[in-house]
Parts: C-alpha cells; sequence; structure tokens
C-alpha cells in the first residue's frame, strides 16, 4: 500500500518552491533572459494550480498575467500611476493591468491627519 502524503505538508513545499521560483524569474529578468524569467513563472504557477496554492501576494502584480513575462519597470513595463490606481501596460504583449491603491491612499492620509 503507497503511503500517504500530509496535504499541508505537500502546500508548504509547494509555496516554497514558488518563491524560489518567482525568485529566479526576478533574478534572470533582470540579467536580460526574458525567456526563461517567464518559464520560471510558467512552472511556479503549475505548481500552484497542482496543489492548490495561491501565488503569493508579493509577486501578483511582477508577472503579466497574460503572457507571463516578469515585469522589469523600464524594460518590458510601463508603469504610471493616477486617479487612485496603478496601471501596468506589458510592452512584450500590450496587456494592463488596472490596480487599485486606494488603501494605500486611505492609510497615507490618516497619518498626515492630526490626532484630536
Amino acid at each position: 500500500m503507497p503511503k500517504r502524503r500530509h496535504r499541508g505538508m505537500e502546500r508548504r513545499i509547494a509555496l516554497e518552491r514558488m518563491v524560489v521560483l518567482f525568485g529566479l524569474a526576478e533574478k534572470e529578468a533582470l540579467q536580460g533572459h526574458g525567456a526563461r524569467a517567464r518559464r520560471y513563472v510558467d512552472l511556479a504557477r503549475k505548481i500552484g494550480m497542482r496543489y492548490n496554492v495561491r501565488t503569493p501576494p508579493e509577486f501578483k502584480r511582477r508577472f503579466c498575467k497574460a503572457c507571463l513575462a516578469y515585469f522589469v519597470p523600464g524594460v518590458n513595463a510601463r508603469v504610471r500611476v493616477g486617479r487612485g490606481r496603478v496601471v501596468i501596460t506589458c510592452t512584450a504583449c500590450g496587456a494592463i493591468q488596472r490596480l487599485p491603491f486606494r488603501t494605500e491612499q486611505a492609510i497615507a492620509r490618516a497619518r498626515r491627519k492630526p490626532a484630536q
């Protein structure tokens, strides 16, 4: 009879592998190896889907959802801020991500407001 694996342990290992792969993708993208960085992002996403693990929030905004290119602002991504949102345009495929940043604005407003 095969030995049963613990699901929680599998998910923890999968998350660790995803973090390592995203780190490698960042390293390769900074060195100019876009295809290799894209492959690492693809592998990390596949591991997450297989073991039902969400992509860590710090990496969610760092790659294109359409072509899986790892974003390096100024090289393969254009980042614009305005009207309560961050707009990231992938220069590889032209996909646009619009991300709200209202919570960051609220935090900054709370810091500026004097205590009464």
